[in-house]
């Protein structure tokens, strides 16, 4: 047995409550209360005793969205995220590409105009412009669009001829040649021509982002990445052989894509199936795009753009037969909404095809709603993903895209906990940044990164309940409450430990704490020096 003592142990049980210190057999929790208490109850079975050192404990921090591979690999490739400009990132591919071998592909991450100056996106002739050698292929930060280059294009086969795929669209000029600017489904023609990722490759990534999640305190995620990878199998081994349960222990729950479903059954697995640290989840399903590149579904027009509400990813009968597909296996759903028509699209057909298993369909990021979508949202077993980090990243320029009226039941999180709506805590990473201090920063203190100004102050959650959403929330979207997200005796021993007091700092503090230990299933999987 272990006995952590020596700082103070938020169990999260309710609020303010703390112990002075913890007793734990092998991944369980046996104990908790008054350090002299404990030692002497368990002194003749107690192995070792960590000290925090006035170190401050919570239970473990999960992240109930992200995308882990997607997050290695944007530590492993040229990282457009910080970038200011659109000459800012054109330097950078142009130092890149000479780094690299005639023919390989430049591949880049995290572009996003919004914290631009000149807000415009980059047309691929400007690429051609650096070099004819190499395929080009830059995501956005969002993950719904990508720009391509005259040579990624050819490979691909996509020319003036091609047309928008369902889900998808090809950004043309004035005489409708395609610029190199992809949306959503339409990224599938050039993805599908850029080379296949080996095992090793994967392995290298998951490690990368596990030990970086490690670092940040996180001692499980929430993801999505089986359906990009080369085949189910291929990512799935690519977990398990990382996330071993020896040397490396990290709860991953998988979110199984649609696309995969029957790569699942040919592997004999299924909702909850797996190991021990690696398991597999609701099915995910995209029903939109994004805000950014004015994809998000909305009910109404975009505020900048007349005649333009976004796009559908499905159809209502093929939105169905996915939802019918994942009943047909007792499995829930993770959707994919983050405009107000994508959520109510999916509420619906989760009114008429509601799961019977007692586990709870999730939908994921639901940032623009309306008072009478909250209100049938409270009548669903459904559990809300949402991204707090959104707040500091989208505003002010969010306000453009939806207008005042349609912005008072958006980024709602206050609101939505006050409905009596379960809410859980994810960072989208890549797409943000993984530190879940940042996401509780955010929930508390509503700042934006771009102009230092707080939004709807109303929106503002607790300390208690922001750090609520990446504990308990997160335990509650897998349906396990009674064993993650709390020190209490029987729950799993997964703590995350940081160098101060989240309820003793301003709101703009909160992000300034260190991580000094992460601990998974009682074993220490991170330490400061």
């Amino acid at each position: 047995m272990k006995l952590w003592y020596g700082g103070k142990i938020y169990t999260m049980k309710t609020e303010g409550e703390w112990v002075e210190a913890v007793i734990s057999d092998g991944g369980t929790i046996v104990a908790t209360g008054q350090t002299q208490d404990l030692y002497t109850s368990y002194q003749e079975s107690i192995t070792e005793e960590i000290n925090l050192k006035g170190a401050v404990m919570y239970p473990g921090f999960t992240d109930s969205h992200l995308h882990i591979i997607g997050h290695g690999e944007r530590l492993m490739r040229l990282d457009l995220s910080f970038m200011k400009s659109a000459e800012e990132v054109k330097q950078a591919l142009s130092l890149h590409a000479e780094q690299l071998d005639k023919g390989d592909w430049i591949i880049g991450e995290g572009w996003n105009e919004n914290q631009w100056e000149d807000k415009r996106i980059i047309h691929k002739d400007e690429l051609d412009e650096l070099t004819s050698n190499h395929p080009i292929v830059l995501t956005r930060v969002c993950r719904h669009a990508l720009l391509a280059n005259s040579k990624a294009m050819e490979l691909a086969g996509v020319n003036r001829q091609t047309p928008d795929p369902q889900g998808g669209v090809i950004v043309r000029d004035g005489q409708l040649e395609p610029m190199g600017y992809f949306h959503d489904q339409a990224q599938d023609l050039i993805k599908q021509a850029m080379p296949e990722v080996t095992l090793e490759y994967l392995r290298k990534a998951t490690g990368l982002a596990v030990s970086d999640m490690h670092a940040h305190g996180l001692v499980g995620g929430h993801s999505e990445d089986l359906n990009y990878y080369g085949g189910f199998k291929k990512t799935y081994d690519a977990f398990t052989e990382v996330i071993n349960g020896d040397d490396v222990k990290f709860r991953a729950h998988l979110l199984v894509h649609n696309g995969v479903l029957e790569d699942m059954d040919e592997e004999g697995l299924g909702f909850k199936k797996g190991t021990e640290f690696v398991e597999l989840g609701a099915v995910k399903i995209f029903t939109d795009g994004a805000l950014g590149g004015r994809t998000a579904w909305l009910a109404d027009d975009y505020a900048d753009d007349e005649g333009n509400r976004g796009v559908a990813i499905y159809t209502e009968d093929q939105l169905k037969e996915i939802v019918l597909k994942a009943r047909k296996r007792n499995m829930p759903i993770a959707v994919h909404a983050i405009g107000d028509a994508a959520t109510e699209a999916i509420a619906n057909v989760i009114m008429e095809y509601p799961l019977q298993t007692g586990e709870r369909d999730r939908i994921i990021h639901a940032q623009i709603l309306s008072p009478g979508l909250i209100d049938k949202l409270k009548r669903l077993n459904v559990i809300l993903d949402i991204q707090p980090t959104f707040v500091a990243s989208d505003f002010p320029w969010v306000m453009d895209r939806l207008g005042h009226v349609r912005l008072k039941t958006s980024y709602s999180w206050k609101t939505l906990l006050d409905a009596g709506i379960v809410c859980a805590g994810g960072s989208d990473a890549p797409i943000e940044e993984i530190n879940p201090l940042l996401g509780i920063r955010a929930a508390v203190d509503r700042r934006a990164s771009y102009d230092n100004q707080v939004y709807q102050t109303e929106e503002r959650l607790s300390v208690y309940e922001a750090i609520s959403l990446y504990t308990k929330g997160s335990a509650y979207a897998i349906g396990r409450e009674d064993l993650q997200g709390m020190i209490e005796t029987n729950f799993v021993a997964d703590f995350t430990i940081l160098d101060r007091d989240l309820f003793a700092l301003k709101p703009h503090e909160l992000a300034d704490a260190m991580v000094t230990m992460t601990v998974v299933d009682g074993e220490i999987m991170y330490q400061r020096v």
